[in-house]
């Protein structure tokens, strides 16, 4: 039988935006950014009480479908544990639909609370990094951003299906997936920009773009680079520019984001390692340099703002 949380029993989560990819680690790299969502929650009266101001807050349902609600409730049900009511506050500031992991944020935030108030409250099964980063990952179904939202810094991530050799679970069940991250001690001089549009895209269909099957020599030059990557996020930041080198997904994304193309092509053009963050159409930028000097007007000029942002820790809560 679940335990009952009391009434008054509350909690906290500052979670960070996150870029995925980083150029050639499609799914598999990813980074925490110093843009920050903070979301609250309390035990209440029966009932779900809910509101949300700063980014996309006109366009979230105010009922238990809203992403961090779910999120919460899962967290909850993972945990053993169940609530009257909950009174939840939701703080945006990570930009929707831009390639900033604000959906993965939303969903590690509520998450996040849960595990606080499932310890505030001294019941039920504490929730690990590695059961966020699970349980995140499967609404997202990927986990390069869930995990690097809860991990903070970089993070290489993968994922392993769950089903036996031969294919099917017991008893014909459909396996699940098994997701797993760990973090990559970023090299100190790596300085992270963003450069942030005001329109949006869709992952959906910006990942209906993608073929279903590449060339191998674009599968081999993927998978060198994103070794690579590693390597240069890692030891020696000097190789950003051809760790950054992709040829999965970017090109095949560029027609319904000339902008992002334009402003990724004219920074690499100057010797800066930028690249579509996660699938676009922000741009981010991995560099031990300066910028050219007039990378701020070029942004301007494309639509964009250029801002420098931390590599960010991971979730925090209280």
């Amino acid at each position: 039988m679940n335990s009952v949380l009391p009434v008054g029993v509350r909690a906290e989560a500052r979670v960070p935006a996150s870029s995925a990819n980083l150029g050639p680690g499609f799914d598999c790299l990813g980074i925490a950014l110093g843009i920050y969502d903070d979301i609250s929650a309390s035990v209440g009266e029966p009932g779900l009480r809910i509101s949300v101001s700063g980014e996309g807050a006109e366009g979230v349902p105010l009922d238990d479908a809203h992403l961090v609600v779910r999120a919460i409730n899962s967290g909850l049900q993972a945990a053993g544990v169940t609530v009257p009511g909950l009174d939840v506050q939701c703080r945006n500031s990570i930009p929707h639909s831009r390639g900033l992991g604000s959906s993965a944020s939303a969903v590690v935030g509520g998450l996040a609370v849960a595990g606080g108030l499932v310890a505030a409250a001294g019941v039920g099964t504490p929730l690990s990094a590695e059961k966020l980063i699970q349980l995140a990952s499967e609404f997202e179904g990927h986990p390069d951003n869930a995990s690097a939202s809860v991990l903070g810094g970089a993070v290489v991530s993968w994922s392993e299906s769950a089903a036996p050799p031969g294919g099917a679970g017991a008893a014909g069940s459909t396996p699940g997936t098994d997701y797993f991250a760990r973090t990559l001690a970023v090299h100190p001089t790596i300085r992270a920009f963003t450069m942030v549009p005001q329109f949006e895209s869709s992952t959906a269909v910006t990942r209906g773009l993608l073929p279903d099957a590449v060339a191998r020599t674009d599968a081999v030059f993927n998978v060198s680079r994103a070794a690579l990557a590693v390597l240069a996020l890692t030891a020696e930041p000097e190789l950003l520019m051809a760790a950054t080198q992709d040829r999965l997904h970017q090109e095949y994304r560029a027609p319904v984001m000339p902008a992002t193309a334009s402003l990724v092509q004219w920074l690499r053009a100057r010797g800066v390692p930028a690249t579509v963050s996660g699938a676009g159409p922000t741009v981010l930028a991995l560099t031990a340099s300066e910028l050219p000097a007039q990378s701020r007007d070029k942004a301007a000029e494309l639509g964009f703002v250029l801002d420098e942002v931390e590599i960010a820790p991971g979730v925090v809560v209280h």
